[in-house]
């Protein structure tokens, strides 16, 4: 992407002010959306953008500038500046924005590049007849295509230079049905690292009558009890609790500056003995993998929490540097302009031993949740409100009404301990943006079925 002699050059003009450590993030992404709803196309958009950063750290200092002039003389003005800032001295990091030049080649093909675009239009056609063809309470449909394809350098000043090109294919359907119960929506979607070959193993028309068969089942759905109750999550429908409730606070900059519940907590009992939780990005085709991390460094499976015993946190490199341990490969951002951060990849609690119908069977009351929606945690706490988008009431150990969406209510700690039974079913949920401090990177997450013994069902029924 850029010459090894200009990368070295912009790394010795931000030591040259006496800095102990300089960086070069290069990216190309290249990115096509294409959006269907209520039988029209309604977008279809390419795009492109190119650009670097420069990090420079002095002592506590650290100076960041961004450009997207990759010339030497802009990347040599964006070494200078950050360099500059460094050198200003005063704890924390200030960041440089220099006046950005139109980004490059905006021309973007559709990705992958051999796939002309009627075909991407017409993979949402057939997605909307299919979850139509589903009956006439389905009232409107969204069909979403999305791909992107990122390349990346990472060099420093300890003699690293590594690349990786990123490519991810996505799809995702809703339906809304109307009935006497009024509009009720259903949502399924599928997202792999991977090109138009998602395709071959993925039938988009199904996918969308998935969609909306749940919007039907939903238009008889019944208010969800209000209060405790046992919760059954099944697999990869729930893998967002662990990554809301219970990942983000196992990462190193919120732990050290005292915004998790979990600081200070390595090495003690923080959850039941059946919970192995875990972040991977070297995860096969899954949405959060990648090559190396943003920092340039390999990525890795971090286990977070064995046994029930908080085993170590998630870093990035300049904080693990600061603690004299290794990276866990958990530095990304969202492009160019932005500095990296501590990040999950893929999150997910791994198997265990039992069999998920027998969970159920064994549940003489409950609610069943099949998919987790959004929500809000408060890290420093703990606590978090999830919404169920699909749920089922658990009734004398069976699965019976469906129920009308509600939220679920608790305390991550909490819900670790009380996980009392692990299926041995694991799955990947539907992929992912997650957000913090205004940078959105791509996850997955995942678990198998399990029970949670008392959970806060925020419903609607007496």
């Amino acid at each position: 992407m850029l010459d090894p002699t200009l990368v070295a050059n912009v790394l010795s003009a931000g030591l040259r002010t006496g800095a102990e450590f300089a960086e070069i993030f290069v990216e190309d992404r290249r990115a096509t959306a294409a959006r269907l709803d209520d039988g029209k196309v309604e977008d279809l958009t390419s795009s492109r953008e190119r650009g670097a950063g420069v990090r420079v750290a002095a002592g506590e200092t650290v100076g960041y500038a961004h450009t997207a002039d990759l010339t030497e003389t802009g990347l040599l003005a964006a070494a200078e500046a950050a360099a500059a800032v460094a050198r200003a001295g005063g704890v924390g990091t200030r960041i440089v924005a220099l006046a950005n030049t139109p980004p490059l080649g905006h021309h973007a093909e559709v990705l992958p590049e051999t796939v002309a675009k009627a075909t991407k239009v017409a993979l949402l056609t057939r997605a909307d007849h299919g979850a139509r063809a589903e009956g006439a309470a389905i009232r409107q449909v969204m069909a979403v295509y999305g791909d992107s394809r990122r390349r990346i350098l990472v060099a420093n000043s300890d003699g690293l230079l590594a690349s990786d090109d990123q490519v991810r294919t996505r799809f995702m359907v809703q339906a809304v049905a109307a009935g006497d119960t009024g509009m009720q929506t259903g949502y399924e979607s599928t997202g792999f690292t991977m090109g138009f070959e998602l395709f071959d193993g993925t039938d988009v028309e199904e996918l969308a009558r998935t969609a909306a068969r749940r919007a039907l089942t939903k238009l008889a759905a019944r208010p969800a009890p209000s209060g405790t109750l046992p919760v059954v999550i099944k697999q990869g429908g729930g893998g967002v609790l662990f990554h809301e409730a219970c990942g983000h606070g196992l990462e190193a900059d919120l732990v050290g500056k005292g915004a998790s519940v979990f600081a200070g907590r390595k090495g003690e009992q923080v959850a039941s003995p059946l919970v192995t939780l875990v972040d991977d990005g070297t995860m096969g085709s899954e949405w959060g993998r990648i090559g190396i991390d943003d920092e340039g460094h390999a990525s890795a499976r971090n286990v977070l929490i064995e046994d029930g015993i908080l085993t170590d946190y998630m870093f990035d490199f300049l904080r693990a540097r600061k603690e004299g341990r290794p990276t866990s490969t958990n530095g990304r951002r969202e492009s160019y302009r932005h500095l990296p951060m501590v990040r999950m990849t893929n999150t997910f609690l791994v198997n265990g031993a039992d069999d998920p119908d027998e969970i159920v069977r064994q549940t003489p009351h409950g609610v069943f949740v099949a998919h987790l929606g959004g929500g809000q945690v408060n890290t420093a706490t703990g606590d978090f409100v999830f919404g169920m988008t699909e749920a089922y009431l658990i009734e004398d150990g069976q699965i019976t009404e469906p129920l009308r969406d509600a939220n679920l209510i608790g305390n991550g700690p909490e819900v670790l301990r009380n996980i009392d039974v692990v299926g041995n079913d694991f799955a990947m949920g539907s992929p992912g943006t997650c957000g913090k401090d205004g940078q959105g990177v791509p996850v997955g997450d995942g678990q198998p079925t399990l029970r949670v013994t008392a959970l806060t069902i925020g419903g609607t029924a007496a």
